[in-house]
């Protein structure tokens, strides 16, 4: 029972002074990694540098008793980040004390929401976010963030969260470009990208191992970092206008409650429902990705009490939502983590440098800051999943291209729901006309097919119809006109069989539909059968009436249909 609601005890009790040192190693590694990209992420939201700090403290430590991955990073990410800023934005003034602690409500309301999910064993839920719904989303959210780090690049005021308030506010700047800081920005992005394509094979040539090489080529932004903060504090190059993160606080993160006006959590409720929602499904595929590779695996419902309890964590330490982090999670596992207590290890060393060395941190510039998001956000476009879902399904990719277009116009808020919205009704028009086929029997086998594809036996006075989707309210009527249209075009007509191979659902409306047919079919002289009736379906019908006033049989198979009613009645 412990295992089930506290991950820990899984790993623990079998925890070695060897595991220690690869999780402390890999921990210590994470530490230095992450630091810059969680004060992006918080300057990203909106929020003060010093909450992406705090967001990756006390929530990871939580995380790790009630995660069950074992390489899982959690923390502030750059797709949440943006959400956060929008739903924030529209209930108070970015920089301000309320927008800072509507950050902690949006963070308890998170953690609150996949608690409850979890507890209510709710983890198929992200299921309603298709693949072609989750890409486009990814990839509209990368654009946005791109040119959310614009203004960061070329040293001038930028604003909105639309991509049209985006460009808008960054024409009206042009004029006022700082030299200075682009050439900061062109020279920090040539070298992330160059360490991100070459850096890993660069450092094989010098005779490091693969993965070290590997190791290494991601510590890229700390370079940069390191770099264009001593270049700064060298030369004061804030004095000729070049931003900086400035004074961070140093300490722990306060512990509170926020308790404010009743109606800033209905305001933020719908926004951090989806903020749960991706951040969950972002995490879980994550998790299960890396756990796969070590013959792992997570539980979906534990995972979201997991990321639930670290956002509550968040909500009262003074952080931002959080979710498992991609670039953070991929370093631990290549670092050599071997359970959560590398994230452990992580939380502490961020704890450390919070509490004392934040001075270290004030000459960073934000033109650095910005080019790191720039760099690690634009693999989220994929055009390559565009490609290939326009060649494989036209209506999937329309569910993608509303997603991608509507979060770039309208939001993400608004993207992500009318993404969904459109999938939902996609299936559900693809089930309310479910592909049925005509079978007949190959000659000197026990197999049926496709009248239309194969070569095979039909008999006028028998049709076999093989229904390749469940039946439930939204096709009964469809069914009924399919049987009748059938009927009424095959006078010979005498048997009738429904091939259920495929149906693992007969609900209330698609019975009331199967009776209507019987006795429609009574009525002009023609049986009605089934055949291959799954148990589970088979269980729920015999709940009812309809198999004592079936005209026909219930047959184990189309082969014994097909013996049984192949010839003419004398």
């Amino acid at each position: 029972m412990w295992h089930n609601k506290l991950p820990l005890m899984s790993w623990l009790p079998q925890y070695t002074r060897q595991l220690l040192g690869a999780d402390v190693l890999a921990g210590m590694i994470v530490t230095v990694m992450v630091i810059p990209q969680s004060l992006a992420y918080a300057l990203l939201a909106g929020l003060p540098a010093v909450v992406g700090l705090y967001a990756s403290i006390l929530p990871q430590l939580v995380y790790s008793i009630f995660g069950t991955s074992r390489t899982l990073a959690v923390g502030p990410v750059a797709i949440i980040a943006l959400m956060t800023g929008a739903a924030l934005s529209n209930v108070a003034a970015p920089g301000s004390a309320e927008y800072l602690e509507a950050a902690w409500v949006l963070a308890l309301l998170s953690g609150g929401i996949l608690v409850a999910m979890g507890m209510l064993k709710m983890g198929f839920f992200s299921n309603f976010l298709s693949h072609p719904v989750i890409s486009g989303f990814l990839t509209a959210s990368g654009l946005l963030i791109a040119a959310s780090q614009l203004g960061g690049l070329l040293g001038i005021p930028s604003g909105g969260f639309t991509l049209f308030e985006r460009l808008s506010s960054l024409w009206a700047g042009l004029p006022d470009i700082h030299p200075a800081t682009l050439l900061m920005s062109l020279g920090v992005l040539a070298f992330l990208v160059g360490v991100r394509r070459r850096g890993s094979a660069l450092l094989q040539r010098c005779g490091l191992p693969a993965a070290t090489a590997g190791l290494m080529a991601r510590a890229g932004p700390i370079v940069a970092v390191l770099a264009t903060t001593l270049m700064t504090r060298q030369w004061q190059l804030q004095d000729k206008g070049i931003a900086i993160v400035g004074s961070i606080p140093g300490g722990l993160p306060p512990l509170s409650l926020p308790w404010p006006d009743p109606s800033l959590w209905h305001t933020l409720l719908v926004p951090a429902f989806l903020i749960s929602l991706v951040g969950f499904v972002e995490s879980v595929s994550m998790g299960q990705m890396l756990a796969a590779k070590r013959r792992q695996r997570i539980a979906p419902n534990q995972e979201l009490v997991g990321l639930g309890v670290a956002n509550l964590a968040a909500g009262v330490s003074g952080a931002m939502p959080v979710t498992g982090g991609l670039s953070r999670t991929v370093a631990n596992h290549q670092a050599g983590a071997q359970t959560p207590m590398a994230g452990a290890v992580a939380a502490l060393g961020i704890g450390l440098v919070t509490y004392r060395l934040t001075d270290w941190l004030y000459y960073l510039p934000v033109a650095t800051l910005a080019a790191f998001i720039t760099v690690s956000i634009l693999t989220l476009v994929d055009i390559a999943t565009l490609r290939a879902t326009w060649r494989y399904s036209r209506s999937d990719f329309t569910a993608m291209a509303i997603t991608i277009i509507l979060t770039l116009s309208e939001g993400i808020e608004t993207g992500i729901i009318s993404g969904i919205g459109v999938s939902l009704a996609l299936y559900l028009y693809r089930t309310s006309r479910p592909h049925s086929a005509l079978i007949g029997r190959v000659p000197d086998t026990e197999h049926f097919r496709n009248i239309t594809r194969h070569n095979v036996e039909t008999r006028d006075h028998l049709a076999l119809l093989r229904i390749d989707e469940s039946l439930y309210f939204a096709n009964a009527r469809y069914l009924e006109d399919t049987l009748y249209e059938l009927v009424a075009n095959r006078p010979a007509l005498n048997h009738v069989v429904i091939v259920c191979s495929a149906v693992n659902l007969i609900d209330a409306s698609a019975l009331g539909s199967l009776e209507a047919i019987n006795a429609r079919l009574e009525d002009s002289g023609v049986t009605l059968n089934l055949a291959e009736v799954k148990g589970p379906v088979m269980d729920r019908l015999k709940r009812s009436d309809f198999p004592d006033q079936l005209t026909g049989r219930i047959f184990l198979s189309t082969y014994a249909a097909w013996q049984t009613l192949a010839r003419p009645a004398d």
